[in-house]
């Protein structure tokens, strides 16, 4: 999906991904990928260039799918925003972030990520439900989507595996109206 807007705060910039992006995309954050990272969105470590690439331009070309990226003030990417499995006729999608380095969490920064974008979702997309799972083992991101208003729908117990321990899906959702409460 085609979209011009961007937003800053300290330094950060949070905007659309775009073609000339994706060699940096792959060799800041997937070379390899950070394992805590990984274990946080239940993805695999490692991944070939062609893959991440390939993937990455698929994204582009979707039009059920918003690709932000999150830029350091350095100029490097940092993590990333994503609306996908947009459903146009109900009005709802699927939010899906992530900060790959890990000297950048616990700044503040995907708070202000996942806010931006699901204002983005609400004001722009003019979307009813934005929907989202997270690990129970990651309670960092859990607070965060709590702090923005998204509120538990449900849990899939033991649903995902964390070092060989099991783990819930916790899924968490806000709707048009709960957005529309909160301050902005």
């Amino acid at each position: 999906m085609q979209i011009e807007k961007s937003w800053g705060r300290a330094g950060y910039v949070l905007r659309p991904a775009r073609p000339e992006d994706a060699g940096n995309y792959y060799e800041q954050n997937y070379c390899p990928l950070d394992p805590e990272a990984a274990r946080l969105t239940g993805c695999r470590e490692s991944f070939s260039r062609d893959e991440v690439l390939s993937f990455f331009h698929s994204s582009l070309a979707d039009q059920d799918r918003c690709f932000f990226l999150l830029i350091a003030p350095d100029g490097s990417i940092i993590g990333e925003s994503v609306i996908n499995e947009i459903n146009w006729d109900l009005r709802s999608a699927n939010l899906r972030t992530g900060i790959y380095q890990p000297a950048q969490r616990g700044k503040g920064i995907g708070t202000w990520m996942v806010e931006t974008t699901r204002d983005f979702a609400f004001a722009s997309l003019h979307l009813h439900r934005l929907g989202l799972d997270v690990f129970s083992f990651n309670p960092r991101a859990r607070k965060v989507y709590e702090k923005a208003g998204f509120r538990v729908e449900g849990v899939l117990r033991d649903a995902v595996m964390d070092g060989g321990q099991y783990g819930d899906d916790i899924l968490m959702a806000i709707l048009e109206d709960e957005w529309r409460a909160l301050p902005h």
